[in-house]
């Protein structure tokens, strides 16, 4: 399943100061809406971005950095809900999940997205949100008047997601004037999931917001330096047959390769790449040989494993290379496609993969013709 993402950036943000909106006041030497859009762009399950601005501010998103994904922009309407309908409408309906974040929580973390989607796995809607820990007061002309019982209380956050089709009816029934996507949802009949939120997801709202965000935008950096380099390697011979799987996609060949699984020698070495960078092991060590389950076996299989356990970790992959090594068959051809395909199974974008081919100059095994090498690296940076 894809998910879009519509991020509602029309607003004035008065509250703020400063001389332009403050979704577009700097933080830490870029725009707060630049951080946003990072921030969603960066999660694999988004496939589609969503702006909704305001009509004076098309300048000023233009000169943003854009995102390597499928950008929509509309301008969004006299209120919250007017725009939210605006950016629902430009969803492709290619995406049957949708995400809507503020443009004003730059620090939104992928593990508060994937909450939100995990959830919508089992209903209609999801929500991060924080309980209510402090002491809760009710006051009038500036003395406390009575206290709130604040069981059950929680402070909501976005991205709120949605089955799209849910949310746009329930949207297109609401009279309007709502405090967020949540109410609108509810108000249709929509079960919200409640998911867990962090307290770092701040709203950038008053002046002093920049300063908070300035900080805890410099301490995830810091601790976002943990960079993982994985190299992996692999050999496979060659066999009776009419063609050969390399890194997804069956090539024309007057042989095959001899292997347990599908014999895919460029998909097993960036997947060892992958496990190597976590430190854990070869493909062997998860899909043993032995294992006659695994005869024959896609090695998307593998491959789509390495990545969950990485994701589990708190990893995303930056890029991958391979490196083919073989007199024949040609690569070149269907090096695009290899891309792609990997792509699809790791949920990167294709410019963040490279396969590449090289001889071995008819020296050793690859050169006599005996089989297919392939070396692959992978970086993963934590999330």
């Amino acid at each position: 399943m894809t998910a879009a993402a519509v991020i509602v950036a029309a607003g004035r943000g008065t509250r703020a100061g400063g001389a332009l909106p403050k979704q577009y006041q700097p933080l830490r030497g870029e725009p707060v809406l630049a951080h946003t859009l990072r921030a969603l762009a960066r999660h694999p399950q988004v496939s589609v971005l969503v702006m909704v601005i305001h009509p004076e501010d098309a300048d000023l998103f233009a000169a943003l950095p854009h995102p390597d994904l499928p950008l929509h922009v509309v301008h969004g309407g006299a209120s919250r809900d007017a725009s939210v309908q605006a950016g629902l409408a430009a969803v492709p309906d290619t995406c049957d999940r949708v995400l809507i974040h503020d443009a004003a929580r730059p620090l939104v973390s992928r593990r508060v997205i994937d909450g939100v989607l995990a959830a919508l796995a089992t209903h209609p809607g999801a929500a991060p949100a924080v309980a209510v820990t402090d002491a809760l007061w009710r006051g009038a002309d500036g003395q406390v008047t009575g206290t709130q019982n604040r069981a059950g209380l929680f402070r909501a956050q976005t991205p709120q997601g949605f089955h799209l089709d849910a949310i746009r009816a329930a949207h297109a029934a609401h009279p309007g004037g709502a405090a967020d996507d949540v109410e609108v949802a509810r108000a249709h009949g929509l079960d919200v999931a409640i998911t867990a939120g962090d307290e770092n997801n701040i709203k950038i709202t008053l002046p002093q917001d920049f300063a908070r965000a300035e900080l805890l935008l410099g301490e995830r950096e810091g601790a976002q330096m943990d960079i993982r380099l994985g190299n992996g390697y692999d050999v496979h011979r060659f066999c009776e047959g009419d063609g050969v799987v390399l890194c997804g996609i069956t090539v024309p060949h007057d042989k095959a390769l001899l292997g347990h699984s599908d014999a895919d020698v460029g998909m097993h070495a960036i997947t060892d790449a992958i496990y190597g960078a976590l430190a854990e092991g070869d493909i062997g060590r998860h899909f043993p040989p032995s294992d006659p389950q695994w005869k024959g076996a896609p090695s998307d299989i593998f491959l789509k494993h390495a990545v969950d356990l990485a994701a589990s970790r708190g990893f995303a992959i930056g890029n991958i290379d391979c490196t083919l090594v073989c007199e024949m068959p040609k690569i070149g051809p269907h090096a695009t496609a290899m891309q792609a395909r990997l792509a699809e199974i790791t949920g990167l974008e294709a410019g963040r993969i490279s396969v590449k081919a090289t001889t071995s100059e008819r020296l050793g095994f690859t050169g006599r013709g005996e089989g297919i090498a392939a070396i692959a690296t992978a970086a993963l940076v934590a999330a």
